[in-house]
């Protein structure tokens, strides 16, 4: 590690005033020494790490980090800051702050190496001794673990090693025999195993392991084993271990690898920052459901409703976006197969063709009419399935595979009692909750067995189907009924002010939770197309095309505004726009966030508006300008995205032209690099669109 961190990488004055401030400043240290490519690209990879989840963590630090192709080799900067700097920590600004970057196919011997660093900062001693070192030489040492024993003088302590020595702490990951240790109380230990893994799977990863391990440690009668799943792979725990495990604790933000290896015990699945912040109200909460009898653990390795509920510790409104989502997400592919095969249908035989008769009873192999009314039918009963699929996975969301069948079955009811969209969101969160409250229930031992296969969902169907039948549908429909005539009913002014709204919202978080919410109202009214619901699917996608389009034009009309990275970007984003994919643009806002966002969202506005205006129409959820044929009025549609684009790209060239005349220095490297910003004037060969990790 002696060259991953020098003195002339540690800032002990660190002046910045905002984590953007503080990651480029740090970073220039690492592009001076020839360890970072790119400047910008680096740094755009790091804000996208940033917007996936803060780096700030409880104590005072900020760990800033990820992974790319811009990295030469694994480098690691530091500095110290006397005001603080807010990275997103529940208890303030952070004063510690660790810049790493990782190269995008980093060895096995380094990640180590920083995964016992991530570790050591959970030991209050290190931190301290950080801030109270004089100069960078000291710092870097004490970084480096050349000092771990300085609290002590015996220079190479085995027996009686600090906690801050990092051997000691990434023992766990290559052998975990402490479900062996006889060191515990007379008494019966109650043995936990845990699972820890982050996108980078850097530095969160190994310090909810520590975290876990030390709250293991101090609470009696407990015996807490980790694996840590990080970048550099993992040591799977020993299926005995396991076994003889009384509970589970999964502390991530991706999925868990061989989840399956854990089921039928009882779990707590929270974010990786829950093992970090709180690691004993964890291992008191996985106590409490073993005692009650509780088994949540599911034996499904794809991505489960971790990656969706909320945490015990967030607000109710984040838990309901994410419930939410999680239900839109799972309906999206059946919106695009049976939408556009129903568009497909319409294009091949005409809008009468939805009168056509059963192609079971009715098919002639030579005519074209019967093979679109075989797309059309196709199409319509996988267009059947969206409601019931939304509330029920907005159940699985909220309560894991038991929310599944009174979620199905709510949703089936939605359908039945021409409740559509909105029956279905209220089916799922009643569904939902119903399970949540049977799970939280003690039950008797010989019970449990069949509680997730015969009682849950017996009797949280009969409370849903009882809800939904005879209490809440009938006014929800009635709500529906109102919706869908109003849609219908749409035009002018009204028409319009809605064509903005839905702009704005497509263009505002760029396929984050807001654009997914405008994108679920107007695939809504596809379930019961009318005239004003097929103007609101017209405007959503074509709002939706504008943010990528206009930065890859931005990025060819005026390329020295954007770094060779962003360049490189801007080509793909052609495709990307014209497809309809929004989150094309995400490298560039992640960049530059204040001029990139508002530039997106007036263009996106525009466009939706004057969607609106020009009565387009649109029956397909999703295609961009692949389904123009199957859109009304599709010159006039076109004409929409492209005053869009033009608006957006207009307004980020403006704001990117005013900064860079502010700032003459990046103009005089422009100009020398032949209209070419690239922070450090590095090479772009391996520029790509960066994704957040």
């Amino acid at each position: 590690m002696s060259d991953m961190i020098t003195a002339d990488l540690v800032d002990l004055d660190l002046a910045a005033e905002t984590k953007e401030a503080a990651a480029r400043s740090l970073a220039e240290r690492m592009v001076t020494l020839g360890r970072v490519t790119d400047l910008d690209g680096f740094l755009a990879d790091v804000a996208a790490r940033e917007a996936q989840m803060p780096t700030g963590l409880d104590g005072g630090i900020g760990i800033p980090h990820c992974r790319s192709a811009h990295v030469s080799e694994p480098t690691l900067a530091f500095g110290r800051s006397a005001r603080g700097i807010d990275f997103g920590a529940p208890d303030g600004p952070a004063d510690l702050i660790f810049l790493i970057a990782a190269p995008a196919g980093a060895d096995d011997a380094h990640l180590t190496i920083l995964s016992a660093l991530a570790r050591r900062l959970m030991n209050e001693d290190f931190t301290t001794a950080l801030r109270t070192a004089t100069d960078a030489t000291a710092a870097a040492s004490l970084i480096r673990g050349e000092d771990a024993a300085r609290a002590e003088s015996a220079p190479q302590p085995d027996a009686q090693a600090p906690v801050e020595e990092p051997p000691a702490a990434e023992e766990p990951r290559t052998a975990p025999p402490a479900a062996e240790e006889p060191t515990k109380p007379a008494d019966r230990v109650f043995r936990i195993v845990a699972v820890t893994s982050c996108p980078t799977g850097i530095a969160h990863t190994y310090m909810a392991a520590e975290a876990l391990e030390q709250a293991g440690q101090q609470a009696a009668g407990v015996e807490v084993v980790v694996e840590p799943q990080g970048s550099a792979g993992f040591n799977r725990l020993d299926p005995a271990v396991i076994a003889a495990a009384d509970a589970v604790i999964f502390a991530h933000d991706v999925p868990v690898r061989e989840k399956e290896r854990f089921a039928g015990k009882p779990t707590v699945d929270v974010g990786v920052k829950a093992g970090i912040n709180r690691p004993a109200e964890l291992i008191a909460e996985v106590r409490g459901k073993a005692e009650r009898g509780e088994i949540t653990g599911t034996a499904s390795d794809h991505a489960s409703p971790v990656d969706n509920a909320g945490e015990p510790g967030e607000g109710y409104g984040t838990k309901l976006r994410k419930w939410l989502m999680s239900g839109v997400s799972y309906m999206v592919p059946f919106v695009a197969a049976g939408g556009l095969l129903i568009a497909l249908g319409f294009a091949i035989g005409g809008y009468t063709i939805n009168k056509a008769p059963s192609v079971a009873e009715h098919f002639i192999w030579t005519d074209h009419t019967s093979w679109a009314a075989l797309l059309f039918q196709i199409g319509g009963l996988a267009f059947s399935f969206l409601v019931p699929v939304l509330a029920g996975y907005i159940a699985y969301g909220m309560a894991d595979r038991p929310g599944l069948v009174p979620g199905f079955v709510g949703g089936s009811i939605a359908l039945t009692i021409n409740a559509g969209f909105l029956g279905g969101l209220a089916a799922g969160l009643i569904a939902g909750g119903t399970v949540m409250a049977i799970q939280r229930l003690r039950v008797p031992a010989p019970l449990r067995g069949i509680m997730p296969v015969v009682v849950i969902p017996l009797i949280s169907s009969a409370i849903v189907g009882f809800l939904m039948f005879l209490v809440v549908g009938k006014p929800i429909a009635s709500l529906q009924k109102a919706l869908t005539d109003w849609l219908s009913g749409l035009s002018g002014a009204n028409a319009i002010i809605l064509g903005v709204i839905l702009g704005l919202m497509m263009c505002f978080d760029l396929g984050g939770p807001l654009n997914k919410v405008a994108y679920a109202f107007a695939v809504g009214g596809l379930a019961n197309p009318n005239e004003g619901s097929l103007k609101v699917m017209a405007a959503v996608m074509a709002a939706g095309m504008v943010p990528p389009l206009a930065m890859a034009l931005a990025t060819t009309v005026r390329g020295r505004l954007f770094t060779r990275t962003e360049r490189e970007n801007g080509k793909a984003a052609w495709v990307l726009g014209a497809s309809f994919i929004t989150e094309g643009a995400i490298p560039f806002a992640a960049a530059d966030p204040l001029r990139v966002i508002p530039s997106a969202m007036a263009g996106g506005a525009v466009t939706g508006g004057l969607s609106m205006l020009f009565e387009c129409t649109l029956r397909a959820p999703h295609g961009g300008i692949f389904v123009i044929p199957l859109i009304g009025n599709p010159f006039l549609y076109l004409i929409a995205i492209a005053a869009g684009t033009a608006v957006s790209t207009g307004l980020v060239i403006l704001l990117k032209g005013a900064r860079k005349t502010g700032r003459p220095d990046q103009a005089a490297e422009a100009g020398s690099t032949g209209g070419a910003v690239t922070g450090d004037g590095g090479a772009g060969a391996d520029a790509k669109i960066p994704v957040a990790v």
